[in-house]
């Protein structure tokens, strides 16, 4: 591929960063249309239901496509959903060829886009941006792959990791900047998930407040004994609550899931049934009990903790309750993938190491 080529392909990733708070559930995408060696459209995937990238840069051009190279940060779709198929958008409007820089893992594309350009006689081609194209979406990916959604835990500490201080109280531990750099977590999120223990302490909205988000996402309470009260802050914001439970909640709940069986919620459950609902992204934002559980049965795939330059103490509540008896050769090894300035604060961002 040429430098060119990729600069193309470049400013198609930057395109779909528009769709980051705007598309879910479908994937972020970009798309640049190139004519004469000049960008004569760009598009990037809109709120679900609407134009995907290729439609929206399509759209700017009409017929003016015919001969034109399009660059799109992931296979044009082959199917109809409440849109037509973007292939097909593509061959009517006769282009020449296409860059792809993935396939889609969607079964009902996964490479049927790219067969159908090409039997159409259209020049596919397909990788060029692939890495960078793929961290745009990784509940998208992980979703259509293993049918379970990204998972992303989220905490704020002080810098001994302590998330409340010896009474209970954790406002605010963390600093304006940082909390608001939350609000980008969850906006890019599908659900955003706590435990009935946070809920009873905190009694937290957890809706998102970011200028420009195009929706709320799914806020999910693991109840597993059915104590939640309709009189809860969470079912006074725009947007949808699910309760789970295993037992069927005391209190009228309008949306609620149940899954009976133990004494607790099965958390690989949780997910599936919330990748059933076509959740993408999941943000826990819990205390140390679930987002313990969490952490010890591997379902982890990111860590967002933000530190604040504060001690308070071995009393304080901890960030993560991994069980009695943990020693350091149990310990959930880790790899920093960031660590950025908030304000005040830092913001670390750590990932599993795979196991070996």
């Amino acid at each position: 591929m040429t430098d060119v080529e990729r600069q193309l392909m470049g400013r198609a990733l930057e395109l779909a960063r528009n769709s980051l708070y705007l598309s879910d559930p479908n994937p972020r995408v970009g798309c640049v249309i190139v004519r004469d060696g000049s960008i004569v459209a760009e598009g990037w995937t809109q709120a679900a239901g609407s134009a995907h990238a290729e439609i929206h840069a399509l759209e700017q051009l009409g017929r003016a496509a015919q001969g034109a190279d399009v660059y799109v940060t992931l296979e044009p779709c082959s199917h109809t959903g409440r849109t037509g198929p973007c292939a097909e958008a593509l061959i009517d409007a006769g282009v020449r060829r296409v860059f792809a820089a993935m396939v889609d893992p969607n079964p009902l594309v996964a490479g049927e886009g790219v067969k159908r350009l090409r039997q159409a006689g259209i020049e596919v081609h397909v990788g060029l941006g692939e890495e960078e194209a793929a961290t745009l979406n990784p509940g998208f990916l992980r979703r259509m792959r293993g049918g379970l959604p990204w998972v992303r835990v989220k905490l704020g500490a002080s810098v001994d990791g302590r998330t409340a201080d010896a009474g209970g109280t954790s406002r605010w531990i963390t600093s304006e900047a940082a909390r608001a750099d939350v609000q980008r977590w969850r906006a890019r999120s599908s659900a955003v998930v706590t435990g009935i223990g946070t809920v009873l302490a905190d009694d937290p909205a957890l809706n998102v407040r970011l200028e420009g988000a195009a929706f709320q996402p799914l806020r999910v309470v693991l109840d597993s004994r059915g104590r939640i009260s309709r009189q809860a802050r969470i079912f006074t914001m725009p947007g949808e609550v699910l309760v789970v439970t295993a037992a069927e909640p005391a209190s009228c709940i309008d949306n609620c899931l149940v899954l009976a069986g133990s004494e607790r919620v099965d958390l690989v459950a949780v997910l599936r049934a919330l990748a059933e609902r076509r959740c993408n992204e999941v943000l826990v934002e819990a205390g140390p009990t679930l987002c313990g559980a969490f952490s010890r049965h591997g379902l982890v795939d990111e860590y967002v903790i933000y530190l604040a330059p504060k001690l308070i103490g071995a009393k304080g509540l901890g960030m993560f309750d991994l069980g009695e008896g943990a020693t350091l050769a149990d310990a959930v090894a880790l790899e920093f993938v960031e660590v950025t300035p908030v304000g005040p604060d830092l913001r670390v961002i750590a990932r599993p190491v795979p196991a070996h």
